[in-house]
């Protein structure tokens, strides 16, 4: 793919997605007290006054809108007329070769939207009565259960037992799912790192030179996902106008961590058989933030889902920095060990270490300094 492909598919599916999200979370915001969705201040939170919710069902539109656009526009192209209507003279010259490829993708996509959109109704369920952990869980781990086992979705493991791969599978999407929704706890923070996480995938996909072919399908998807995180982001800058909501959280969460199942990172007859932990380096601080959330609130005696302000985000602001250089330092963190992700497919085992070493020794870098802080502060 050369530069002015690449441009045509950035800004054809970033572009739309967008301006729809944008004008959807526009239209959320006026009406979410009277939809119910309105977070209020509390003692785990860091907002001062009561705040729109909602933003999650603006980004499901600035997904499902482009997407519901390009389904019907594939099912024109392939009819008879296409070219006396004048449908093709919109279409790049090298997307023509992929049309096909694309129509016989689009069921896997509607799936993926379905179990997406029920995801985020359990969002959107617990952002207006607040649901109970259980079933919460409960719920995330029936739907994804079923769509795992209805698509075949499976992590690129090399791991000959369908049965851990399929369990492997469930496992990190519910960890993504609910990693994403922990790390919503600060304006800007989650939908940006979810925009870089997605766009260094994104990525990823189009240049793996492991890779036969650009995937430009699930690299697609990813870029008009990063879309609707930007226009949601325009309302969620700080001071945030609205927020994500559980909604968005789990549909950002579910939709990012398909992708990662639906993407081939390095083949099992290749000679970089590595390059599958690349999603690893580019979810490295949302899995950093949940594990160790988790296992801060399990060493005080509380129920890992026991909501609190012990995040990664929080122990930044705990450390002098303000809200907005926290946020800022998990953005530059999420994209120095994403970048990480780029150098696997194209490293020898030693560089493949080396890359892996690196994205490790960040973490634990951080890790030391927040544990040492944190004692002095005690003192």
């Amino acid at each position: 793919m050369d530069l002015l492909e690449a441009c045509w598919l950035f800004t054809g599916t970033i572009c739309p997605s967008c301006l729809v999200a944008w004008a959807a979370v526009f239209v959320v915001r006026r009406q979410a007290e009277r939809w119910g969705l309105v977070d209020k201040p509390s003692e785990r939170k860091v907002h001062l006054i009561p705040t729109p919710l909602g933003g999650g069902i603006g980004i499901w539109c600035g997904v499902l809108g482009p997407v519901t656009f390009g389904t019907l526009y594939l099912s024109l192209l392939s009819g008879t007329d296409a070219e006396s209507f004048g449908l093709l003279q919109f279409v790049p010259t090298f997307a023509l070769e992929h049309v096909a490829g694309l129509k016989r993708q689009l069921v896997g996509l509607w799936v993926l939207l379905g179990g997406a959109t029920i995801i985020m109704l359990i969002g959107l369920a617990d952002d207006r009565r607040g649901l109970r952990w259980q079933l919460r869980l409960g719920l995330q781990f029936a739907v994804v259960a079923a769509c795992v086992s209805w698509q075949g979705w499976r992590l690129t493991a090399f791991i000959p037992l369908h049965v851990v791969t399929w369990m492997l599978s469930i496992l990190w999407i519910v960890a993504m799912i609910n990693s994403f929704n922990m790390l919503d706890n600060m304006d800007g923070l989650a939908g940006g790192v979810a925009a870089i996480a997605a766009g260094i995938l994104a990525v990823v996909l189009l240049i793996n030179p492991t890779s036969a072919a650009p995937q430009i399908f699930v690299a697609g998807f990813l870029l008009v996902l990063v879309g609707a995180l930007l226009g949601f982001l325009l309302h969620n800058r700080p001071p945030a106008k609205i927020f994500m909501g559980d909604a968005g959280s789990y549909f950002v969460g579910f939709c990012i961590a398909v992708c990662t199942l639906l993407a081939t990172f390095a083949s099992s007859r290749g000679d970089r058989p590595w390059a599958v932990f690349s999603p690893l380096c580019v979810m490295a601080v949302p899995l950093y933030d949940m594990t160790t959330v988790i296992w801060i609130r399990l060493r005080e005696g509380r129920s890992p889902f026991h909501a609190d302000k012990n995040h990664f985000s929080h122990r930044l602001v705990e450390l002098g920095l303000s809200k907005g250089q926290a946020v800022l330092t998990i953005y530059l963190t999420t994209a120095t060990c994403g970048l990480g992700a780029l150098l696997l497919p194209r490293v020898d085992w030693v560089g493949a270490l080396i890359v892996l070493s690196m994205v490790g020794s960040i973490l634990a870098l951080i890790a030391i300094l927040e544990a040492s802080a944190r004692r002095k502060l005690n003192s």
